[in-house]
């Protein structure tokens, strides 16, 4: 197997690197109040799901069994009513104790591991402030089976329930067979599971964070009064392309990513093209890993909106990011959505990359050695 050190340097060259200007310390941070440019209005959100009259086999669903007419609804940033997950009876159960914590948080640092697939990657400690070990919360969401092989591997969580840094909440009854979409619930729905937290910092499990949060907020956000930050594919802006890499890769079945394509282009999704000086993104393709949130109303909605074509089509989000984000932006006009889609060499500064344990094994496999 390649070292970690040839990977960076190979993914350096291969990709660039670009210049941060970060502060220099969180001593004097102040968190902003609440812009008064971002869009206000008040979401509710579905809980309860009631049997339909005669159909004795039905049964709820965690993110609710949304008609097309509720889907195209839910797109009007208004108050309203929207389906985002946690359909009571249905799943991703947390323990009294857990969710009172995560109701605690202001400032979130979220991740999870389930199904084992990967190492745990705890934050580098020297670049976490003493200012953020006081006021950020950071998350650890696994199942049973990743919590008992950390446990043989000698990480054990404490009494307070820690691993290092990490909060490591266990969830229960998982609401998908498919591990992948059971990841999109604390990476998407962050502000359903931290409902008094006012951001948030989603980072992919095979990922190590080496950057203060709070200072991440304020380079990402704050500076320039963004809600929503995100960053683009290295390598592919054209959903086109993303589609045709999806199938090529076998990621997921080529029929449902077929139907979703075919879905998309009918709603008026178009090809990107960079040099349209009215694109609404700088590329059709994220980089989905890290995701920093600000919990406004338009940055939840969208979440939401998000999640929902996860659960709809393919837990492929690179294929529903673009299309959701516009067709937002289309249907309300007058409402901003004040979205930063940053460089990815950005997002390799302050996140370092490693190999998930299946790529480990496979790499093993294939006679790869250290």
């Amino acid at each position: 197997m390649r070292s970690e050190n040839e990977l960076e340097i190979k993914d350096k060259e291969k990709r660039g690197s670009c210049e941060m200007k970060f502060l220099n310390s969180t001593e004097k941070l102040v968190e902003p109040l609440e812009s008064r440019k971002f869009s206000r209005f008040t979401l509710q959100y579905t809980e309860v799901e009631e049997r339909p009259v005669g159909q004795q086999q039905w049964e709820p669903r965690f993110a609710g069994h949304q008609s097309l007419i509720q889907r195209e609804e839910s797109f009007f940033a208004r108050d309203q009513k929207v389906n985002c997950g946690f359909v009571k009876g249905t799943g991703f159960d947390l323990a009294e104790d857990d969710s009172k914590y995560l109701s605690s948080c202001h400032i979130a640092v979220i991740s999870c591991i389930f199904g084992n697939s990967d190492r745990l990657r705890t934050p580098m400690g020297k670049t976490v402030s003493r200012l953020s070990r006081k006021n950020v919360c950071f998350v650890m969401f696994v199942d049973d089976i990743t919590l008992q092989t950390l446990s043989s591997e000698g990480q054990m969580p404490d009494r307070m329930g820690f691993i290092g840094l990490w909060k490591i909440v266990v969830v229960k009854n998982l609401p998908y067979t498919d591990m992948r979409r059971v990841g999109k619930i604390p990476k998407f729905l962050p502000h359903r599971l931290f409902p008094s937290a006012r951001y948030s910092i989603w980072l992919d499990s095979k990922l190590r964070l080496q950057l203060d949060p709070l200072l991440i907020l304020e380079y990402f956000l704050w500076r320039k009064g963004y809600e929503y930050a995100i960053s683009n594919h290295y390598d592919r802006h054209c959903l086109w392309e993303e589609v045709a890499q999806n199938k090529k890769l076998n990621k997921y079945n080529h029929t449902i990513i077929d139907e979703q394509f075919k879905f998309y282009q009918d709603d008026g999704l178009k090809r990107f093209d960079a040099s349209d000086p009215n694109k609404l993104l700088p590329s059709n393709v994220p980089e989905g890993s890290f995701i920093v949130r600000a919990h406004t109303p338009m940055s939840n909605l969208f979440s939401c909106l998000w999640f929902n074509e996860v659960d709809r089509f393919t837990p492929r989000d690179q294929l529903s990011f673009a299309y959701t984000y516009q067709k937002l932006k289309r249907t309300n006009p007058q409402k901003p959505f004040y979205l930063n889609m940053f460089k990815d060499c950005e997002r390799r500064t302050i996140a370092k990359l490693f190999h998930h344990r299946s790529e480990e094994r496979r790499n093993v496999a294939v006679g790869e050695t250290e």
